[in-house]
């Protein structure tokens, strides 16, 4: 059972959300933040990315960044830049890239479902950035971005956003810089609140698409809250944390693909050999070729596009993880020809999300900055749902959801 719950957002009025509204903080760096935040005071990486009010340089760890965070944040609210709804409602939120929209609704979920294994993940995460986001949810008492979730197909959800997505929306923009539309509707029916959190309470389980670390932070700070109230009765605001939550079979994931600094000695001519020994090569030319189905590659070396096709028996299609093309690109050809064994450490790899393209993966070899390009078909939803269910974890840099989820169209209050 999925505990939902409708809350208090809290907004930008409607003729400001373009000016507060940005990128999630972990899309982009400092530097970047300080540029697109520009000479906008209402831009939310004021609050996200604080660090770009202090000296270039200053790191975004300092105690000091974390508090600017707290400060502006109450700034905000207190110039009305930010306000809080009156009244509980949940909000749904929709996305349109190149014609495809997906709509979510933005919802409470409640801590003990992340802790207790109801809300599903299927990426390890890092102590660090847990402790990072803590940080940060502490300082605010708020979650000020939300996560993004997948939830099994609803007939009876759908008919509800549906029926919404026929008024007008409360916020209608284009932004600037991923050029997506992104509309965000109030529900404010009793019934209609009702109806989600009953359909809610039937889903054995949400699955997390995008933000593991922004979730285990909100769950672990929750807990800390729960110990810290001795007169704590599990209705509290800090039991629950904000999250966006989308029908699984709408989700768009695109490939992840690698690119490579060198060929661990080996000439281009070895390489290939090497590769063929568990999987049937092909030279495609020069022409841009992307992948048509798993268990395919394409590799970009020396100028020319190669399919890589993975031999039968070289994968078990009967283990969830093993049967995985990252898996499969990981184990034959990162580790054991080119001896790069741990992704989230190795210097001599990089990710490359597809949104970029394959252009991307082609300029980067050419320029000679890496020796190699890997493009992998993409994982489906019900991989990785499948994956969560059986309580494994995904290998790293294995999805890339888009569109991200826009920061700043509404936060949740941990009182």
């Amino acid at each position: 059972m999925a505990i939902v719950k409708p809350f208090k957002g809290i907004r930008p009025p409607r003729e400001l959300v373009e000016q507060v509204e940005s990128r999630p903080y972990d899309v982009l760096d400092s530097e970047e933040a300080r540029a697109e935040a520009g000479d906008n005071e209402k831009s939310l990486y004021h609050i996200i990315k604080p660090e770009i009010d202090f000296p270039v340089g200053t790191s975004e760890y300092d105690p000091q960044v974390y508090a600017k965070a707290a400060e502006n944040f109450q700034k905000f609210q207190d110039k009305g830049w930010l306000v809080q709804d009156e009244q509980e409602h949940y909000y749904i939120y929709a996305q349109t890239m190149q014609g495809k929209t997906q709509y979510g609704l933005v919802v409470c979920a409640h801590t003990d479902d992340y802790m207790q294994g109801n809300i599903k993940k299927h990426e390890l995460t890092r102590r660090d950035k847990e402790e990072d986001r803590m940080k940060h949810v502490r300082v605010n008492n708020a979650n000020i971005e939300p996560v993004f979730f997948a939830y099994p197909d609803n007939q009876v959800l759908d008919d509800l956003i549906m029926r919404y997505a026929q008024t007008e929306p409360e916020y209608d923009f284009v932004a600037p810089i991923d050029g997506f539309r992104h509309q965000f509707w109030v529900i404010s029916s009793e019934q209609d609140m009702q109806t989600i959190t009953a359909e809610f309470q039937k889903m054995p389980s949400l699955y997390i698409a995008d933000g593991h670390h922004r979730s285990a932070a909100a769950a672990l700070v929750g807990a800390e809250k729960q110990k810290e109230n001795p007169n704590h009765t599990g209705q509290e605001e800090y039991n629950f944390f904000m999250a966006v939550c989308f029908q699984a079979s709408q989700l768009t994931i695109l490939d992840y693909n690698r690119v490579v600094k060198d060929l661990n000695g080996l000439t281009s001519e070895q390489f290939l050999e090497a590769v063929s020994k568990n999987f049937v090569v092909v030279d495609k030319g020069t022409d841009l070729y992307k992948p048509a189905r798993q268990h395919e590659f394409s590799l970009y070396l020396d100028g020319h596009w190669y399919s890589l096709t993975a031999k039968e028996g070289t994968y078990n299609p009967n283990d969830p993880i093993g049967v995985l093309d990252v898996d499969i690109s990981s184990r034959l050809i990162l580790d054991e020809i080119l001896n790069i064994g741990d992704l989230r450490s190795s210097k001599r790899i990089d990710f490359v999300g597809g949104l970029r393209g394959l252009g991307e993966l082609k300029r980067r070899v050419d320029s000679g900055e890496m020796r190699a390009a890997l493009a992998l078909y993409p994982v489906s939803m019900q991989q990785i749902m499948d994956i969560a269910d059986s309580g494994n974890i995904m290998p790293p840099k294995a999805t890339w959801f888009e569109p991200k989820l826009r920061s700043g169209l509404v936060i949740h209050k941990l009182y």
